[in-house]
């Protein structure tokens, strides 16, 4: 698993329950790994936006991953709600997922995750300025 080396994105996830903190933390590394799979992605940015782990790259939309005390059962993934992301994540993949308006997919802990689905929806954001034009975002 790759290093974090933002000290305060450390002290968010070691901030995490143990539980929590493992689902994120998988989540990261599969952020890690679609960027990995598309070169034009480049090196990703990892840093705290709005007290988030948040992951970025130029040419993209950010994809920030979080859990919140006050809804401890779930996991979100979130990202720009100005974007057309998540409705085209609707549109593609349906009630695949759940979804937090038009900024977040939504987790319960206990939940598998569909990770070709998931990795699919982070590609495109991580690319999403490159493929904004496209119908459907080229999906």
């Amino acid at each position: 698993m790759r290093k974090i080396r933002n000290l305060a994105v450390a002290d968010v996830f070691d901030a995490y329950p143990a539980v929590v903190r493992k689902k994120l933390l998988a989540l990261r590394a599969l952020i890690y790994e679609v960027a990995s799979e598309y070169p034009a992605v480049g090196e990703l940015d990892e840093c705290l936006k709005w007290g988030e782990p948040s992951y970025a790259a130029k040419g993209g939309s950010a994809v920030r991953i979080n859990w919140k005390p006050f809804s401890p059962a779930q996991i979100f993934v979130y990202f720009n709600c100005k974007t057309l992301l998540v409705e085209t994540f609707k549109e593609l993949y349906g009630d695949r997922f759940r979804y937090q308006g038009n900024r977040a997919i939504v987790f319960d802990e206990q939940d598998e995750i569909p990770t070709e689905s998931l990795k699919h929806c982070i590609s495109l954001s991580l690319n999403y300025h490159r493929i904004k034009h496209l119908p459907l975002l080229g999906a």
